[in-house]
């Protein structure tokens, strides 16, 4: 890694770059041990050098947002962490077409879209996380999710930049072709219809409330621990399985809402995936139904 450290310090700025870098200071979960390297990227430019810079070095990496959905191993992560984030964060308005950038928060999409008078992305106000990961799993809320609302994504795909389509993008539940095929998303455009103030800062406001009502927005959490499954509901499940409040070391299925495992106190990596394990292994028991984790892990 040596050789590497060397060509990110000419190329990048010193606060751009992290070294030994605990990751638990980057994951909603708080939790994670130190990445060899994290870069903070501030443009495509930088994004695009990066990747085409680790792929031929063969470098291990990955490519992060706000690290809202995502758990890290106590061991930390071998290789390069490329977190875009709040220094690429770029975001503008025409007519009904909102352009933004990976790292832009949904909340600030939420925001300008009200400012503009424009519905359609309410549903995602309250969601903790990036564009770009929001985009990559096709984040969704109340009864509608990132692909009703995109019209195109720019991506990075083998060292070359695409525009995929809605359609190209193949998305599914909590799922796309992007974070199949390991694309990392640069901007994507977000077509919304022309709304009343009033309405629009109404229902946000409603799903505000009632996210904090049922939720626990106060608790180190990554969102939804396990994806819905076919008609049914991952926190009813576990609910009903007896194992509200139900706790391993640190990590603890929330008393709010059994669909979120939080870190309730110096929870570590260990404590969450023995935790899920276990959830799993109940669920399945009592009901047959299989739950598929939909936080993702990275590490030794």
């Amino acid at each position: 890694m040596t050789d590497i450290e060397n060509i990110l310090k000419e190329k990048f700025e010193d606060n751009q770059l992290l070294f030994n870098e605990p990751m638990k200071r980057h994951t909603s979960f708080k939790i994670g041990g130190a990445a060899d390297i994290l870069v903070l990227p501030k443009s495509i430019e930088e994004i695009v050098f990066l990747i085409k810079l680790f792929e031929s070095e063969k470098v291990n990496y990955f490519v992060m947002g706000n690290g809202t959905n995502l758990l890290v191993s106590d061991k930390g992560f071998r290789g390069v962490i490329i977190k875009i984030s709040k220094n690429f964060s770029e975001i503008n308005v025409n007519n009904n077409i909102i352009t933004a950038n990976a790292g832009v928060f949904l909340s600030q999409i939420a925001n300008i879209a009200l400012k503009n008078e424009l519905t359609g992305f309410e549903f995602a106000s309250g969601i903790p996380g990036s564009l770009g990961g929001a985009v990559c799993m096709n984040a969704g809320a109340y009864g509608s999710e990132m692909k009703n609302v995109i019209k195109s994504i720019d991506v990075i795909y083998n060292g070359d930049i695409y525009t995929l389509s809605v359609d190209e993008a193949e998305f599914e539940y909590r799922n796309s072709r992007i974070l199949k095929e390991k694309m990392t998303v640069l901007s994507a455009k977000i077509q919304l219809k022309n709304g009343n103030y009033q309405d629009i800062a109404s229902l946000m406001n409603s799903l505000k409330e009632k996210r904090n009502e049922k939720q626990p927005m106060d608790m180190p959490s990554a969102g939804s621990a396990f994806k819905r499954p076919k008609d049914n509901f991952a926190g009813k499940l576990i609910m009903d399985a007896g194992l509200r409040g139900f706790s391993i070391g640190g990590a603890q299925v929330s008393e709010k809402h059994c669909g979120f495992i939080v870190n309730k106190k110096d929870a570590c990596c260990d404590d969450v995936l023995r935790l899920c394990k276990k959830i799993k292994e109940v669920v399945y028991e009592k009901f047959g139904v299989e739950l598929e984790e939909e936080i993702r892990f990275i590490g030794e």
